[in-house]
This record gives C-alpha cells, structure tokens and sequence, in this order.
C-alpha cells in the first residue's frame, strides 16, 4: 500500500479512534507514517506524540490496547478513522473515552 498519499499536506494526519461494538468515538491521536506502517504491521494501534516527539503505542504502559478492526480515509485522504476493540479505558485520565467535557455554553444531551 502506497502511504504517501495520506502525508501530502502534513507529515502528521489526525486519526480518529472509534469503538467497534458501539460506535463511539474513543480519541483523536496524530499519525505520521511511521506510525501508520506500525500500525497495519502490528494490528495495533501506533501514534506520534507532539508533546514528547516520538512515536507511542496505545496502552504500552497502561496495558489498556486498541486492537485494530478497520482503517479507512477520508474523501481528502487526510484524515483515518481507525475503528478498534478497546481494552480499558482509551482515555489517559481513567474514562473510557476521550469525549467526556462539556463545553460551557453548549448543548448536552438532556437539552
């Protein structure tokens, strides 16, 4: 597979992260090639990290892994949702996703 094609515009693409069984949306991590080559090497999730400037793989610390069903892009090709089964919380704060802040002012659910 020719990856090239998704690191026209920036060497870094966002990824969306959703959950197989339910649909939701988990994360939005940044791939970049590399990661992206680890990714369909392993069957696992691999991103790379702005903050510390390396690549990271989903749950290599806190063993909760996303195990990867599906990758497609979007019509722009720059952007992947990656459809995963999570084990554990997908968030770093302990949650099961990301997605969990309100923003003030906005409309929740119960609106």
């Amino acid at each position: 597979m020719e990856l090239d094609r998704y690191f026209k515009k920036s060497e870094l693409i966002p990824a969306v992260i959703q959950e197989k069984d339910t649909g939701e949306v988990l994360m939005l991590a940044y791939m970049n090639k590399e990661s992206l080559e680890k990714t369909l090497e392993t069957g696992y999730t691999w991103f790379f990290s702005r903050s510390r400037g390396k690549l990271w793989n989903k749950g290599e610390t806190s063993g909760h892994v996303q195990k990867v069903v599906s990758i497609k892009a979007d019509c722009d090709e720059d952007t992947l949702l990656v459809t995963v089964i999570q084990t554990g919380p997908a968030c770093h704060t302990g949650v099961h996703s990301c997605f969990f802040r309100d923003v003030e002012g906005g409309q929740t659910a119960e609106d």
